[in-house]
């Protein structure tokens, strides 16, 4: 059984066959989703799927890119949202660099905003990071990020910095990217990782692994990753569903 961390089926791409697909999971060994909130406008509709569905945990929080719609109204609805007892976490948060806006100081402030939120109800968290090692790195060393909890997804920097997260706790984001035939630098991480410091997730609709990359994701297609972490791990499929859900579980605070 897989515990996907990591999806978007709040995402209008789903509109056409989200009832059928989500239906579909638990036939597929998909036993538990966390919805990640990654807008202002989207938080509303985590919280209607973690309602209609008893396998699906959510969290609240905003995309760094996306911070510029943030204020003191809007924000307020999140906290009261991020108290619904199937959140899990706040996030995505943190930083993104990849485009110009909104501007750095802007993603900063929210970004500890929303950190000092996770820590008043005591959740852990979901941080994003593009293009932005050196900075995300200092956030969660100085705010000790690492007593909160959580998860460094959709992993993209270096082994060193990879250990250095595990070393305070926090989990490792594996999704489709460890099947790309550029990803060596992924595969490395994996191979230098203990099992018990990863997680599975899709980051779906986005970054569909082999053989449907450049598709739609969704968490169907995650046996694909397992495949390729027992490939360089040298341990079975199984060992891998197994360790990941437990590593999910513990860090969601799921039952």
């Amino acid at each position: 059984m897989i515990f996907e961390t990591h999806a978007h089926y709040d995402d209008d791409r789903y509109d056409g066959d989200r009832e059928e697909l989500i239906a579909s999971l638990k036939d597929n060994g998909i036993g538990v989703v966390c919805n990640v909130s990654s807008e202002v406008g989207n938080c509303d509709k985590t919280i209607e799927l973690i309602e209609k569905y008893d396998f699906f945990y959510g969290t609240i929080g905003v995309h760094p890119s996306y911070t510029g719609e943030l204020n003191e109204e809007n924000f307020a609805h999140l906290c009261e949202l991020a108290k619904h007892e199937k959140i899990v976490a706040i996030g995505e948060i943190g930083f993104d660099y990849y485009y110009d806006e909104p501007e750095k100081s802007v993603q900063r402030e929210w970004f500890l905003r929303q950190l000092s939120l996770a820590r008043e109800l005591k959740l852990p968290v979901v941080i994003h990071s593009r293009e932005a090692a050196a900075d995300t790195m200092e956030v969660i060393q100085s705010e000790h990020v690492g007593d909160l909890g959580g998860v460094v997804h959709c992993y993209s920097y270096s082994v060193e910095h990879a250990r250095e997260y595990a070393s305070m706790g926090l989990y490792i984001g594996i999704g489709g990217v460890l099947t790309f035939k550029n990803a060596k630098k992924l595969k490395e991480v994996v191979e230098d990782l203990p099992l018990e410091s990863i997680v599975l997730e899709t980051d779906c609709p986005y970054l569909a692994p082999v053989p449907h990359r450049g598709e739609r994701n969704s968490s169907l297609y995650l046996p694909y990753v397992v495949e390729e972490i027992a490939r360089i791990k040298g341990v079975s499929a199984q060992e891998v569903e197994q360790v990941t859900f437990e590593n999910a579980k513990r860090m969601y605070r799921v039952k």
